[in-house]
């Protein structure tokens, strides 16, 4: 029990006390008040008279102390039941803030200085995504734009990585100045508000994606579902064998309809960043991407909504 509680309980005990001996001494005054005042009967009392009198003297002092007893044992559990749930709500309030960062977490795309969100350990991506992915001789599709109109650099696979995977909190500056960059593509911005939104429902159920590590799945899966591939053939992206996890997600999907619109958004927006990103990661960079809290809630989520077969 915390010092907060243990104090609490003993002032509440400590009262219960109090009020008992303030009970004990007015009735033993009325016991006197009683002897002083009744008139003297002729002859003496007998033997139940006399038991009657000590009876009525000592039972009402033993039911109020029996009374005392049982308040002040109440006293101690609501003291340990509140303590208790304040312990909880501290723990949840921690897990909370690990690993379900609030939705101002991602800003606008537009904004200067989009601010880091709290999140938890991070899988690190800079040891298996350190090499530049290499980019197509020509691409007919129109770059994307800054606000100026000047065309802006494409958002390589380390940046997309860190940012899919969120910032683990305001000195994580690798992913913040990732999730900057991949903010300012529309496209990109789209794929982190979605997978944020989904998160952050998911960790609203207790469902927080650092507890679900996936089964790897080869890279030539990705690859496969990335060109359009479905069914038996990608069905091992569908690593989160949580059964708890899959159970709880899968309740949500059937009953909540805010949940399952974002869902059905979100899948459909990381698969389109599947289109255009896989075929220009290698192997590495595909397997961290596989590990970060974006590509497992895709897994999750897609294995309870049949799209892996």
């Amino acid at each position: 029990m915390s010092l907060v509680a243990r104090i609490t309980s003993l002032a509440q005990r400590d009262a219960l006390t109090v009020t008992g001996i303030a009970l004990t001494a007015a009735w033993l005054f009325l016991v006197a008040l009683f002897w002083l005042l009744v008139p003297e009967a002729e002859g003496s009392p007998g033997g139940i008279a006399r038991l009657a009198t000590v009876m009525g003297t000592i039972l009402p002092l033993a039911l109020i102390w029996l009374a005392v007893g049982m308040a002040r044992a109440l006293a101690v559990l609501r003291a340990e039941a509140a303590d208790l749930r304040l312990r909880l709500s501290q723990m949840r309030d921690m897990a909370a803030t690990r690993s379900a960062p609030p939705r101002p977490a991602l800003p606008d795309a537009d904004e200067a200085e989009p601010q880091p969100r709290p999140a938890p350990a991070a899988v690190p991506v800079a040891a298996a995504a350190s090499r530049a992915a290499p980019r197509p001789a020509a691409d007919p599709r129109p770059q994307p734009t800054r606000g100026s109109g000047e065309p802006r650099d494409p958002i390589d696979a380390e940046t997309l990585i860190r940012a899919l995977n969120f910032p683990d909190g305001a000195d994580d500056a690798p992913a913040i100045a990732a999730l900057r960059a991949a903010l300012q593509d529309p496209g990109q911005a789209r794929v982190l508000r979605a997978a944020q939104d989904v998160v952050t429902l998911l960790a609203g159920q207790d469902l927080y994606m650092d507890d679900l590590p996936p089964d790897p799945a080869p890279a030539a899966v990705w690859r496969r579902f990335a060109a359009g591939e479905r069914g038996s053939a990608v069905a091992a992206l569908g690593g989160i064998q949580d059964p708890l996890a899959l159970d709880i997600a899968a309740s949500l999907l059937r009953k909540d309809e805010i949940f399952r619109d974002t869902t059905h958004h979100f899948l459909r927006h990381f698969d389109a960043m599947l289109t255009r990103h896989l075929p220009q990661m290698d192997d590495a960079q595909v397997a961290v991407l596989a590990q970060t809290r974006s590509a497992r809630a895709f897994m999750l989520l897609g294995r309870i909504s049949g799209i892996f077969g």
